[in-house]
């Protein structure tokens, strides 16, 4: 029952802005920078921000927005980030994740890596269906951000690195347990997804908390 609490949390509306703001930065976000992206007083995003940190929906802790320390830093201020507690809903109730882990660990010891990231690529190919392979990293993005990937631009220095990353992988719970067989799995199916012979890829570049894999320009569109 504690998910069906904490998913029915997001009934209000404010709430539920406030929370998909929060997630989609992928850093600590402070209160006022809350209130001012969902449109709403301080005090008003203060306790909604705090009710989904009770429903587990958020973490919250306290630093320095402004970068200073020492005197005259002023007090730390509370902030909140995504929770990394996953929330799932099935009535009545399923357990694939079970059985997804079950199937992971039998392929790992069978060797079954290769046949499985093949079954994947046709699975991604499927998806795509008789569309063109993506045509630019925005086109990506899209196709990225329905599947639940959450995508986002890099940046270095203050500008776009031309490189998409993902803040969420749909895979996350089994590829802790079989990192090198479920990413490379989830790599195949981008593929099949994107296509391979595009101005876009998909290629590995594991990083804590992200997906596993980047999405950028292929060697082909770079050159041209």
């Amino acid at each position: 029952m504690e998910d069906i609490d904490a998913i029915a949390a997001l009934q209000d509306p404010v709430r539920r802005r406030l929370y998909e703001y929060v997630a989609a930065q992928g850093r600590e976000v402070g209160r006022n920078e809350a209130a001012e992206a969902a449109g709403v007083a301080r005090t008003l995003a203060a306790h909604h921000l705090d009710k989904l940190t009770e429903a587990g929906l958020l973490e919250s802790g306290s630093r320095r927005l402004t970068g200073r320390s020492g005197p005259g830093a002023g007090r730390p201020a509370k902030v909140y980030t995504r929770s990394r507690a996953e929330r799932a809903v099935s009535l009545p109730a399923r357990d694939y994740r079970t059985a997804a882990e079950l199937l992971a660990e039998a392929a790992e010891q069978a060797g079954l890596d290769a046949g499985l990231c093949a079954a994947a690529r046709r699975r991604g190919e499927a998806l795509r269906g008789s569309a063109e392979p993506c045509g630019d990293l925005e086109e990506a993005m899209k196709l990225l951000a329905d599947r639940g990937y959450e995508p986002h631009v890099e940046e270095a220095d203050g500008e776009a690195a031309g490189v998409v990353r993902m803040r969420n992988c749909p895979f996350h719970a089994v590829a802790e347990r079989f990192p090198p067989l479920v990413c490379g799995m989830n790599l195949a199916l981008l593929e099949g997804l994107l296509g391979t012979e595009g101005p876009v890829r998909a290629r590995m570049d594991a990083r804590p908390g992200e997906c596993c894999v980047v999405i950028e320009p292929s060697e082909a569109s770079r050159t041209i």
